[in-house]
């Protein structure tokens, strides 16, 4: 019979090679499936998007399933490297022959992951943005504030996460068996907090927020949140084009913090009656207590996740299964803990279309929201631009859709907005 921790690194192994056989699978699905529809627009489509606009979507798509099959196979031999290749355990050793036993040396084990680990995902993102966003002609960042971005969100997650590790593995050492239930309330009023902060002072590190002061449509979005029973904080405009010629609206915020906001792309694109129809379809979101949802989601998962790193955390084949070796002379914590955030995306990828579905329910309830508060047909309009102006593909491969679309495919959404004359 096989050990536990043969077991486990049997199964991990599987899991891997499956999740990568089956992502490769379905990305050459929707490869081959856009490719032979690019020359035809559907025919719910034939007068309102060009031949062109088409075929540019079908590229646009097409370029970035290769790019994703690329990242795939990098996410799969990373993995590899850090699990049962050992990258992880000699990182580990190594840090412990330096710095010794403590928190010093888990925090360090913790910083020197998430840089070594960003390095692939850093070439990638550099591939995307100045290579296929670029060649589409969505890309509007320099190279400077590409660099900039980096630098500020790199501050950013170290004066945001170094205390929160810090609380997390602190708890871990000193709280007790149950210190799981004490780190998943502290993760959660952390995310709550930022929730709250982000808005006003993360968000602006990054981006211009002005208010909005095109009357009209201030007015219409003023007389729509009233009609709707909603309040927010204020309306602002972000400099979305500084940066790419993706269009984009959302709610940002907790509670009294709650703002509107939109992309000044949008605004450039979009009618009035548009406008109203797209905030409209968010605030179907809160109406019908999608984020409520999300939240509590988000809650009993992140709940669930704890309380297994609590048992696993005390199990000698958790780590060896997984390529490292514990210590009998210091703190293993850090290592428990990034040991679980590589296994559990491989454990709980195959839950990927479940979660999809549940988001793409989402849209379609808030899509009948938005129906009800302002124009059908306006927000069928306006989707139909921003379909076009993000190059989004109008063909895709039914399968690839289920597994990954966490909003309906363009035909099925606008079947619902727009339904043909006669049906029910």
């Amino acid at each position: 019979m096989a050990s536990p921790s043969m077991t486990l690194s049997i199964a991990f192994a599987v899991l891997l090679l499956a999740g990568l056989v089956v992502r490769l699978w379905l990305a050459n699905r929707q490869a081959r499936h856009v490719w032979r529809h690019r020359e035809q627009v559907p025919a719910a489509f034939a007068g309102t998007v060009s031949a062109e606009a088409h075929r540019k979507a079908a590229g646009y798509t097409i370029a970035r399933l290769r790019l994703g099959i690329v990242e795939a196979a990098v996410d799969t031999a990373v993995l590899l490297g850090w699990t049962l290749l050992g990258g992880l355990d000699a990182l580990n050793q190594a840090l412990l022959a330096w710095l010794g036993p403590g928190m010093t040396q888990q925090l360090a084990l913790l910083g020197a992951f998430a840089l070594i680990g960003a390095v692939p995902s850093l070439l990638l993102g550099w591939w995307s943005t100045f290579r296929i966003e670029a060649r589409f002609g969505f890309n509007r960042m320099s190279m400077r504030l590409w660099l900039a971005d980096l630098l500020k969100g790199t501050a950013v997650a170290t004066v945001v996460g170094l205390p929160i590790a810090a609380l997390v593995l602190w708890l871990m050492g000193s709280a007790g068996p149950w210190w799981w239930l004490w780190a998943w309330g502290a993760w959660m009023g952390f995310n709550l907090l930022l929730l709250v902060l982000y808005p006003t002072f993360i968000a602006p590190l990054f981006n211009k927020f002005e208010p909005l002061t095109d009357e009209t449509v201030k007015a219409r979005v003023q007389a729509l949140m009233q009609r709707c029973g909603f309040a927010a904080k204020g309306l602002f405009v972000m400099d979305g084009s500084r940066r790419s010629a993706h269009a984009n609206a959302y709610f940002t915020g907790f509670g009294a913090a709650k703002r509107v906001v939109f992309f000044d792309t949008l605004l450039r694109q979009l009618e009035p009656g548009e406008i109203d129809a797209v905030l409209a379809h968010e605030l179907g979101h809160f109406k019908r207590r999608h984020i409520l949802q999300r939240l509590v989601l988000m809650f009993a998962l992140s709940l669930a996740g704890f309380a297994l790193l609590g048992w696993l955390s005390g199990q000698s084949w958790f780590f060896t299964g997984l390529g490292a070796t514990p210590s009998l002379a210091a703190s293993n914590d850090a290592l428990a803990l990034i040991l679980f955030l590589l296994l559990a995306p491989v454990a709980t990828f195959f839950l990927s279309p479940l979660l999809a579905q549940l988001s793409r329910r989402h849209e379609f309830e808030a899509d009948a929201y938005a129906s009800g508060q302002a124009n059908g047909h306006e927000l069928a309009s306006a989707l139909l631009k921003l379909y076009q102006d993000n190059a989004s593909t109008l063909t895709p491969d039914p399968l690839y859709a289920r597994f990954y679309y966490s909003h309906p495919p363009a035909s099925e959404r606008l079947a619902r907005l727009l339904p043909s004359p006669g049906t029910a």
